[in-house]
């Protein structure tokens, strides 16, 4: 008798994915050197979109490749490029992600990284177009100001791992919780890497604000965070908090459909949908402060976007946030304090609402969006001013539900 086949376990993958990459071209990531681009330029490392393979397509070099791809290296050393992160700021950890280098993709390689002041950087040369080219002895020369064989190491030598041919992630924590400018990528001693994701949270610089301008105090840009949900049907929270406007609707937060709602639905005298249940995700501000103006974008949510909306917001210290995170956000109501009442959304626009804090002046530290009865959004934009309250002090660890071991890698 055949043995019955095991059921397949879905792939695990590390939490840190939801956060936004910080290296992407996408929010400003850029490459300022590499020793070699001659079969596909480093440049490939940072798109936004996902690798992929043109089986008949060629250059005058060799196979076209989409990625970062070095000559096969006949001098000593190693190859290696450095990459200035868009985002600035908590690196949670790194993708390198070998998808369709099969035979020629690198087999080790290390992460470095350094927090380099934007006035002490030397003045590089322009790369350019790169392709079947090296790195000249005046970039080598410039890029040596840097010294950046001595930044420290987030990820020491490790072995990259081949998946199946479209999916081939390998991923790797990242254990030091400080601010990062730049990464230097080592590969070990040369080959392919189609995409590079460096994941984590901004860091913003409070002291160079401008105390008379409005600022989103929740956007993953400036280092506010998602730190509870309900429901992640499609998207996870993260997303809505992200650089810029959503591409698409997978760019944003989408609950599945709630099962509780009556069979025929009735609103009451305000236009409010009269349902049982609701969704909410609770974000950690990037700092505490007052807000004063709200913004809910349903972009792309026509047919799916929620009926009504409410923000509250309330003041945690961070072993109080700890233990709400724990208890799934069972806070007391009487804790929360109303920044918008439950109010009707339309689709597939910016919804644009002042905050009732615009008259109390209500410091907080956290905001809880609720959305009902279901539905997507795809921006949150919460716009104010930074308080010189601080009770949040920075963890040494962040809060994590999945531990995940270096070189953890996922191929589906």
């Amino acid at each position: 008798m055949a043995d019955c086949p095991k059921e397949r376990k879905p792939p695990r993958f590390p939490d840190f994915i939801q956060l936004i990459d910080m290296a992407s071209e996408s929010v400003g990531g850029k490459i300022l050197f590499a020793t070699d681009d001659f079969f596909s330029p480093a440049e490939n490392l940072l798109k936004s979109d996902a690798p992929h393979f043109k089986e008949h397509e060629y250059t005058e070099f060799g196979k076209w490749m989409d990625g970062w791809e070095t000559r096969w290296r006949r001098i000593p050393g190693h190859d290696w490029c450095i990459i200035k992160l868009g985002i600035q700021g908590i690196i949670r950890g790194f993708d390198v992600d070998i998808s369709y280098f099969e035979g020629n993709y690198a087999p080790r390689m290390s992460i470095q990284a350094a927090n380099y002041p934007a006035d002490k950087l030397p003045e590089l040369p322009e790369r350019g177009p790169r392709l079947g080219t090296a790195a000249t002895a005046e970039e080598f020369e410039a890029i040596s100001e840097l010294k950046s064989e001595n930044w420290s190491y987030l990820v020491p030598i490790a072995e990259l791992q081949p998946g199946k041919r479209g999916s081939s992630h390998n991923y790797f924590p990242a254990n030091v919780y400080q601010r990062w400018t730049h990464i230097r990528l080592n590969i070990f001693p040369d080959g392919g890497i189609a995409r590079f994701r460096v994941y984590g949270t901004g860091q913003k610089d409070w002291t160079a604000t401008d105390p008379k301008e409005a600022l989103d105090l929740v956007t993953i840009a400036n280092g506010g965070i998602c730190v509870g949900f309900s429901n992640t049907y499609f998207g996870h929270p993260n997303n809505i908090i992200g650089v810029g406007i959503a591409k698409s609707i997978a760019d944003g937060w989408t609950t599945a459909r709630r099962l509780d709602r009556p069979p025929v639905l009735e609103r009451d005298e305000n236009g409010i949908l009269l349902v049982p249940g609701c969704e909410w995700a609770v974000f950690r501000l990037a700092h505490p402060g007052v807000i004063t103006q709200i913004e809910i974008d349903t972009k792309y949510f026509k047919g799916n976007f929620p009926d009504n909306c409410q923000l509250d917001g309330c003041i945690l210290t961070s072993q109080e946030e700890e233990d709400m995170i724990k208890q799934n956000w069972s806070l007391p109501d009487h804790k929360w304090k109303s920044l918008l009442p439950a109010t009707k959304l339309l689709p597939n626009q910016n919804n644009l609402f002042d905050s009732l804090t615009l008259e109390l002046q209500d410091v907080i530290t956290h905001a809880k969006l609720t959305i009902a009865p279901d539905g997507g959004v795809s921006r949150l934009r919460l716009k104010g001013f930074p308080s010189s309250i601080c009770l949040l002090r920075p963890r040494e660890k962040p809060t994590s539900r999945l531990s995940v071991k270096p070189g953890f890698r996922a191929n589906l």
